[in-house]
Parts: structure tokens; C-alpha cells; sequence
């Protein structure tokens, strides 16, 4: 499809493409909604093979963007950012207030913060060029625990429509991807007593989770296909399509990752297979609303009571799902879509 149509069909109000060659910086800022506020997403670094694949992450992740922040009642519109670059060639510092220029140049119109490939660190040298970001490491520090909080909530709500009982202790949980986010979902899951099977292509943090949790560590390619209770996306999205849903041998999807569906047929596959699946930008809003405290002044108790609250709009969810005959993605969109 044409990307000028593409646009229009999506809603998405404008994508900027930004180059600076002179630190090496090249990057997409796509701003999907600024209906409810500013558009608030993360900045990803990655290196993308073609520039296709940086736009369609671009593009999808700033509408995820929109419904997240819109389903969790946050003042935000929705945008996402994407540098495309090799980390291991690049000097930060230069890519990182490059990137800040950018931002600023949109006047408030987005604001970033951390994502895949980025770190609080890296937010320090974008609060360099401009006011308009988040997730810095002090005084509030990463995000990552608070999204990993909201899906274990998300995994106990789901645990509650399918099985009658949000207790996770006992339930076999597998986590794809073990970095910042599911290294503190696996923690959360252990402590209540869950069983993990995990995998990561770091195998260093598969072997930590392993050795820190009693984690079972499968490959990469396989962890998607075993028998659990509960699988979670923790790493890249596009995981869940029509070649791996045949293979799922699990109750509840609830995880992590952005855009876990590889296309909207896919909820279709999940459901006809009797899998229920907690919407990704429900499941994973805790990091957005995290925010809260740097951006809008809120406390730690509530911010928390808020993340806290994706446990119950992942069962309005399932519930309106069931009421209209319709996927629970579909829900989620509809929900989200009735909050803007």
C-alpha cells in the first residue's frame, strides 16, 4: 500500500522523517493522535533491514500507542519513535541529542522516553535539546517495573475470567523474553508461587532467570509451543500469526510486547482455538501510566493504584468481548476507541 494511503487509512495526523548526517542519526517520528493530549512513546533503536520495516514498526506502535494511553484513561495522544542504526557503531551521545532536536522541533506535540534499544541514560542526553521527555533515571528511574507489574495483573485478571481464580501459584507461565520487563515479570510470577519456562536470545539472561528463579530455558523458537498455563510475549511483536497460533498449546496470552497479533486475523485464529488473549496495549500499559509521576505529578500510590488498574479493565475486556460476540481485541479497540 501506498504510504501516503496507509496514513490516511490509520488516522495517523503526521510522520516525520529526520536525518542528521553528520552524527549518523536517521530516524521516524510518528505521531498517531494528539485527540486526548500530547503524543506520548517511547524511542526504539534498532537496526531495521529496509526502511519498510522501520516505517510499518513506526506506524504500528504509535496507534498502539493511541489505544494504550486511551484504554488507561491517560491524558496522552499516541506517537512512537524508531532510530535506525547499529548500536554497536554508533555514538550515543551524538544519536541521542540528535534525536532530542528533533523532538523539539515538534513543539510539544510528542513526547518520547525509553523503549527497545533505549535507556534511561540515553533520555539524558535527549533532556539535553528538549523538556519534552520521560523516563530519565532519577529521580524516577525506569519504567520497566511497572510494566511488568501491570502484566501480571493482566495474567492474574485473565487467570480470574477463565479459571475463576486470579491465584497464579501453581500455574506454569512461559516468558518470551527475559530482558528489563520480563526479568521483572518472571521475579513478580516467582514470588506468588508460578512455575516459568523462559527464553531470551541473550542466553546469559534466560541462564540469570534460570539460576535466580528455577526457570526451565527453552530455545527461542520453541518456547511459544509448550504446555503452559500462560504465555507471555515479552520480546518483538508479530510472535502470534498463522504459523506459530497452530502451535500455542496454552490457556491465556498475556504479555509484554507491542503488536503481539501479526495481523487483525489473528485474534480470530486465537479465539477459535479457545485461547484467551489479553489485548497487548491493555496488558502492558503499566510503563505508560508509570509516567504519570514525571510528566504529570502524580505519587508513587498513584501511580501504582492506576497500574494496578489494568487488572480490571483486562475483565471489561474479556467481559465485553463475550457480551458482543467479539474478539477481545476487538474490545480493546472498541474501548479504547470509545475513550477518545
Amino acid at each position: 500500500m501506498d504510504l501516503i494511503e496507509r496514513i490516511g487509512r490509520d488516522g495517523h495526523e503526521s510522520v516525520v522523517f529526520v536525518s542528521e548526517p553528520a552524527s549518523g542519526y536517521r530516524g521516524i517520528i510518528a505521531i498517531h493522535s494528539t485527540r486526548r493530549g500530547p503524543a506520548l512513546g517511547g524511542t526504539r533503536l534498532w537496526n531495521y533491514d529496509n526502511g519498510d520495516q522501520a516505517i510499518n514498526d513506526a506506524l504500528r506502535l504509535a496507534e498502539g500507542m493511541t489505544y494504550k494511553a486511551a484504554a488507561a484513561g491517560m491524558p496522552w495522544g499516541g506517537g512512537k519513535s524508531v532510530i535506525i542504526a547499529d548500536p554497536t557503531k554508533i555514538d550515543r551521545k551524538k544519536i541521542f541529542h540528535a534525536h532530542g532536536r528533533a523532538v523539539e522541533k515538534l513543539r510539544g506535540q510528542y513526547i518520547t522516553s525509553v523503549d527497545i534499544g533505549t535507556g534511561p541514560d540515553d533520555m539524558v542526553w535527549v533532556k539535553e535539546e528538549t523538556t519534552h521527555v520521560g523516563g530519565l533515571p532519577a529521580p524516577f528511574g525506569s519504567p520497566s517495573p511497572a510494566t511488568a507489574r501491570g502484566v501480571q495483573r493482566a495474567i492474574e485478571a485473565a487467570l480470574l475470567e477463565v479459571c475463576g481464580t486470579a491465584d497464579a501459584s501453581g500455574r506454569t507461565v512461559a516468558i518470551q523474553g527475559v530482558g528489563n520487563v520480563g526479568y521483572g515479570l518472571a521475579r513478580g510470577l516467582h514470588d506468588v508461587g508460578a512455575t516459568l519456562v523462559v527464553s531470551d536470545v541473550d542466553t546469559a539472561r534466560a541462564k540469570r532467570v534460570a539460576e535466580e528463579f528455577g526457570a526451565r530455558v527453552v530455545p527461542v523458537d520453541r518456547i511459544h509451543a509448550e504446555k503452559v498455563d500462560v504465555f507471555a510475549p515479552c520480546a518483538f511483536g508479530a510472535g502470534l500469526n498463522e504459523t506459530t497460533i497452530p502451535q500455542l498449546r496454552c490457556g491465556i496470552i498475556a504479555g509484554a510486547a507491542n503488536n503481539q497479533l501479526a495481523t487483525a486475523a489473528d485474534a480470530k485464529r486465537l479465539a477459535d482455538r479457545g485461547i484467551a488473549y489479553a489485548p497487548d496495549f491493555i496488558a502492558n500499559a503499566g510503563g505508560l501510566i508509570y509516567l504519570g509521576q514525571e510528566v504529570l505529578g502524580w505519587t508513587a500510590e498513584q501511580t501504582m493504584a492506576k497500574v494496578d488498574g489494568i487488572f480490571e479493565t483486562v475483565r471489561q475486556v474479556f467481559q465485553r468481548g463475550a457480551k458482543q460476540n467479539v474478539t477481545t481485541a476487538d474490545a480493546a479497540v472498541s474501548l479504547a476507541k470509545e475513550r477518545l
